[in-house]
């Protein structure tokens, strides 16, 4: 990026974003006042009027992902997506990860985005403990149209009791529900597992009944903490998911609590070195591509919606629709 720098005879500021200072004869130039660098990356133009010096200096700021800025376009795809496979009426997407860490949030977090307004139609606990609050959440998106018609959007995410090292879901009721086995409504037994003939057992699933995307939640934060137990199941799932040719993506949410720089402006998402650390850190753990991982602030303290945490939501969740649906195309074949 490059940046026309002016200041006048006395080195006074002319531009309200940027100033010119000295510490002991070396001159630096500080921009908003965030970036410093040495006077010697600065070239001297010329001058104009009371304007004696115009320089131009040259920085950089290392952005590893572009998030798509156009929300509308992303909104309108969701709107407008229909599975082009006609034995699905819609595309399925599961969640999967330990409990308590964000799985529910982001629900409500998409939810928020197609709403335009926080929502919180996915029950959440904030109380710290080691027990899953989520039993069973199925949830059916809705638009409004303008002749106040409720229409789907053609996408149903499913939220299921998280993953604990002594309770939580078993991972062989996970890999049920990958095939459809699970009825929607189910509520997961911690103490047993889900067998052929229980009254929550699918005998004879149809394509829409089946799980067309598998999403891993876990926190940025807490990639290194994951234990051994834990990225096992993950592996497990993510096996028996590849077995079925589901495809499977990641979000790390949290991430304003993960890292100063993205809390103090969301923008900063994928300028942070930690969290492209903990991407890289997680993709190795779990053997999906980085290009498949994606970071996500979820609404969760605030009160109205904003186009910077939507956009990073939407760019996630677009992904998942585009993998479904590839997914879906491939039956066809």
């Amino acid at each position: 990026m490059f940046c026309f720098v002016l200041i006048n005879k006395n080195k006074q500021k002319i531009l309200d974003f940027v100033k010119f200072q000295k510490y002991q004869n070396n001159e630096t130039i500080l921009l908003k006042p965030l970036l410093s660098r040495p006077a010697s990356n600065v070239m001297v133009l010329g001058h104009v009027g009371p304007v004696f010096l115009v320089f131009l200096y040259f920085f950089s700021v290392s952005v590893w992902l572009i998030v798509c800025r156009n929300n509308q376009d992303a909104l309108d795809f969701l709107k407008s997506y229909s599975p082009r496979n006609h034995e699905a009426t819609h595309l399925r997407i599961l969640l999967i990860g330990p409990a308590g860490e964000g799985k529910s949030t982001f629900i409500n977090s998409v939810d928020s985005v197609l709403q335009g307004r926080v929502a919180n139609r996915a029950p959440t606990d904030q109380h710290v403990t080691a027990d899953s609050f989520t039993k069973k959440v199925c949830i059916c998106f809705k638009q409004r149209l303008m002749n106040s018609i409720f229409c789907h959007y053609s996408f149903v995410i499913n939220d299921i009791m998280g993953m604990e090292r002594t309770k939580g879901v078993h991972v062989e009721d996970i890999k049920l529900a990958l095939r459809g086995h699970v009825k929607d409504g189910y509520e997961f037994d911690p103490e047993n597992k889900l067998e052929e003939g229980d009254l929550g057992y699918n005998a004879a699933p149809e394509l829409s009944e089946r799980v067309h995307v598998v999403v891993t939640v876990v926190p940025a934060g807490v990639v290194s903490l994951l234990t051994s137990d834990m990225i096992a199941k993950l592996r497990d799932i993510r096996l028996a998911a590849t077995a079925l040719e589901i495809p499977q993506l990641a979000i790390l949410t949290k991430v304003d609590d993960a890292c100063p720089k993205a809390q103090k402006n969301v923008n900063n998402i994928y300028k942070s070195d930690y969290l492209k650390e903990q991407v890289y850190k997680f993709s190795q753990l779990l053997g999906l591509p980085v290009n498949s991982i994606f970071l996500v602030k979820n609404y969760s303290s605030e009160i109205n919606t904003n186009d910077a945490t939507d956009a990073h939501i939407l760019c996630a969740l677009k992904q998942m629709i585009v993998f479904g649906e590839d997914y879906l195309s491939h039956l066809n074949d």
